[in-house]
Formats: C-alpha cells, structure tokens, sequence
C-alpha cells in the first residue's frame, strides 16, 4: 500500500479531508492505481515547533510577512 505523508501545520478538519482526497486522488491519477490503495499520514505541527532559516518560524522575518499577507 503506497503511502503518503504531509508534516504541516494543525489542519481544520474539512483541510483534513480536502488534503488526504487531493492528494490520493493526485497519486492515483499519476501513477494509475486506484485511490483505495493509498495511505495518507498527517503529522501536524503548531507553527512555533517549527523553524525556517534557522529561526523559529512564529518569530521570523518570513511569519511577519506571512501575517500581513494573511491578514
């Protein structure tokens, strides 16, 4: 059983199920097996347990622009 694997950000749970059917359905259309077939993990994060640039990502350049672009 293919398996595919997101690490994200906390998901509402409609994201949830628009993610695991997209991505299934993406799998399947490019590798010609049925959707029933694959496995989809959510690992999911807060965003101040991750890190970009060496940063904690909630406290970097990039989340304040994130923010402004967000809001």
């Amino acid at each position: 059983m293919p398996t595919i694997n997101f690490d994200g950000p906390i998901l509402t749970m409609d994201q949830k199920r628009s993610l695991i059917h997209g991505m299934s359905q993406a799998a399947s259309q490019a590798l010609g097996i049925p959707m029933a077939a694959f496995n989809v993990t959510l690992d999911e994060h807060e965003y101040s347990n991750m890190g970009i640039g060496g940063e904690v990502l909630t406290e970097s350049g990039y989340w304040q622009k994130y923010k402004e672009i967000k809001d």
